[in-house]
């Protein structure tokens, strides 16, 4: 599917212009919070390894996680993750990620209405990460992403690669990943479908004293060119950062807020302060179950609400 039906281009600029959007969805409530698209949120969730695989580590052993959102325009979406041990260095994950269009208006060339059709999309995911003796995690994801449209099909085999060091008596992380490098096997219609290939890098920093994490991500790395060519150099570079911090309270609870500048350039209202681009949420810790929670602002259309729950089975 091309970029989604063409009347919910404007409301779903989450969603990129390629084929296989379920592939830019933010897969936890803790990374859409803190901006999304960080490949060193060091983390227990299960769900991490779609960010980064390198992020599996032995503690996330029987971690499961589901995160639903509710989108703008009858979307819905959502991401369940489990992570086991394979060996003393090695670390496994499975998941599933699903978008769906809904219910859509179907029209013959002059615009005469005749019934409804459904498009959706899924990517079935396995992860690995491996800890090597200098400290340094690496690992692999693998997608099988389906995409259906009115009866019609589209699948790819996709391959993420991940890299993560960190320095634990700093409080330091970084990340380098490369997403959904792989081959197309079919498309829907004429038009050839396309990989949305991404390299990103992370870095993450708790601030000394404090209770301050700190993050900075950069995404599309090898689409640098890509921003408004009437934007200023540095606006051109903002394109692709993400800000993000995280109020580490205690371990139960947990204050976040990110800022994405290409949201706020593509949905922000330039007559007045707006803060599409900005999202904020909170983490809490009861027992065995975590509760996580975004709200990312859409300016005039809305804003997106996510929800994460995760447990320890």
């Amino acid at each position: 599917m091309a970029a989604g039906p063409p009347s919910l281009r404007e409301a779903h600029a989450q969603i990129e212009s390629s084929s296989f959007p379920v592939t830019q969805i933010l897969e936890t409530a803790r990374v859409a919070a803190t901006g999304g698209f960080s490949p060193a949120l060091v983390t227990n969730d299960a769900g991490s390894f779609f960010s980064n695989p390198a992020l599996l580590t032995e503690k996330m052993h029987g971690m499961f996680s589901v995160t639903y959102l509710n989108h703008v325009a009858g979307l819905n979406s959502g991401t369940v993750a489990y992570a086991f041990q394979v060996d003393s260095l090695s670390t496994a994950g499975i998941g599933v990620r699903y978008l769906s269009f809904g219910s859509i208006d179907r029209s013959d060339q002059d615009g005469r209405r005749s019934g409804t059709f459904n498009a959706s999309d899924l990517d079935l995911s396995i992860s690995g990460s491996r800890l090597t003796s200098s400290g340094l995690r690496y690992g692999a994801n693998v997608h099988f992403l389906l995409s259906s449209l009115d009866g019609e099909s589209a699948s790819a085999l996709s391959f993420d690669g991940g890299l993560l060091y960190e320095v634990d008596d700093r409080g330091l992380a970084i990340g380098l990943t490369i997403h959904h490098a792989g081959f197309v096997m079919s498309s829907i219609g004429s038009k050839n479908a396309r990989l949305p290939v991404d390299l990103r890098i992370g870095v993450s920093k708790k601030l000394t004293h404090t209770p301050l994490l700190l993050t900075l991500s950069m995404y599309r790395i090898n689409k640098l060119g890509e921003a408004p060519k009437e934007l200023s150099n540095l606006a051109r570079l903002m394109y692709h950062v993400i800000l993000g911090g995280e109020f580490q309270f205690s371990r139960n609870f947990q204050l976040r807020l990110g800022y994405n500048f290409r949201r706020h350039d593509e949905l922000g209202l330039k007559s007045r302060l707006d803060f599409a681009g900005v999202s904020t949420g909170f983490g809490l810790q009861i027992s065995r179950i975590g509760i996580d929670y975004a709200f990312s602002s859409w300016s005039s259309l809305g804003g997106l609400h996510r929800f994460t729950v995760r447990t320890s089975l």
